[in-house]
């Protein structure tokens, strides 16, 4: 399959703005980059409806034991690798439940893989070798809209019945017509004609950003605006847990350590020991009661849907 663009691709033209830009100074060529990328975050506030779209989708299939899935090619592949690799540590989530497929696998993690975004099968084989089901959500990240390896993904995960989003920056393009839930985001031509790397790479990473953390927060992986479930694996993220509770208990730097060692550094439990007086065994009876809400174990107001059933690592 060839790469396929629409007529008018945004992502292809000329800049006129960036016009002779091997004859500027170092200082006119940033202002230029700068200005660019300041029209970035105006385009994706124009997707915002369709990112929410896309956002309940993925908490509907996170609760019911899916799994979220990005592919992509190159910059966008690497974008999506990315996400998934910090949600675990962010969110305390198990890793395989957020997953990402990158054209030419681990190598094209660090350097090109020539040919690799060219074949519409190793997009549906590499889905297919991680299971796809009916309950995952499969997010294509392809700023063209035309990447074989990301059409083929998409196809398949079509035929499997799970749900498809696109982040593209391609109006009309076969991804955003194939995608049940397009998200097309017009960041216009690049300073450097057709790299991008540059502004479409940087609305992708937005909107990758949005899905997650959205989603994650949706399902109670988020307290007030505190990432109570960091994972705890060195020093420093030993420190903002210890923070974290503190700020949200208000209790002293003791009373916090304290008690995130009488949780075995569950930060959720050593916060319900903290807010309710309760001992360890307690905290955690409930927060199972709560079905996971840590709103509801609290007492507080409950704004968070239903909390993810138990789902193991899925590769």
């Amino acid at each position: 399959m060839q790469r396929r663009y629409p007529k008018s691709a945004a992502t292809e033209k000329r800049n006129l703005r960036s016009r002779g830009l091997d004859l500027k100074s170092t200082a006119q060529v940033l202002r230029i980059l700068n200005h660019e990328d300041a029209q970035v975050a105006r385009a994706v506030a124009q997707t915002l409806p369709q990112i929410a779209r896309a956002v309940e989708k993925i908490v509907d299939a996170l609760a019911h034991g899916g799994r979220l899935i990005y592919v992509g090619a190159g910059t966008s592949g690497r974008l999506g690798a990315l996400d998934a690799a910090e949600c675990p540590p962010t969110f305390g989530i198990k890793r395989g439940i957020v997953v990402g497929v990158i054209a030419g696998g681990r190598r094209a993690l660090t350097e090109a893989v020539e040919g690799a975004e060219d074949s519409s099968a190793a997009g549906a084989r590499d889905l297919a070798a991680r299971k796809l089901s009916a309950r995952d959500v499969v997010v294509g990240l392809a700023a063209s809209g035309g990447t074989p390896y990301v059409l083929g993904a998409l196809q398949f995960a079509k035929r499997r019945r799970a749900t498809t989003v696109c982040v593209t920056c391609n109006g009309g393009s076969p991804l955003a017509r194939l995608a049940d839930v397009p998200i097309v985001i017009a960041t216009g031509p690049e300073a450097l004609a057709g790299s991008t790397r540059l502004k479409a790479g940087t609305a992708q990473k937005l909107v990758l950003n949005m899905l997650s953390t959205a989603a994650m927060v949706r399902l109670g992986h988020v307290y007030d605006n505190w990432m109570i479930n960091v994972a705890q694996t060195n020093r420093k993220l030993r420190r903002r847990a210890a923070g974290i509770l503190e700020a949200a208990a208000g209790a002293t730097p003791a009373q916090a350590r304290h008690a995130l060692a009488a949780a075995s550094n569950d930060l959720r439990v050593a916060l319900v020991m903290l807010k309710t007086d309760a001992n360890a065994t307690d905290a955690r009876r409930r927060l199972k009661s709560a079905g996971g809400n840590l709103r509801r174990a609290l007492g507080e107001t409950a704004g968070t849907p239903q909390r993810p059933r138990s789902n193991p690592a899925r590769g």
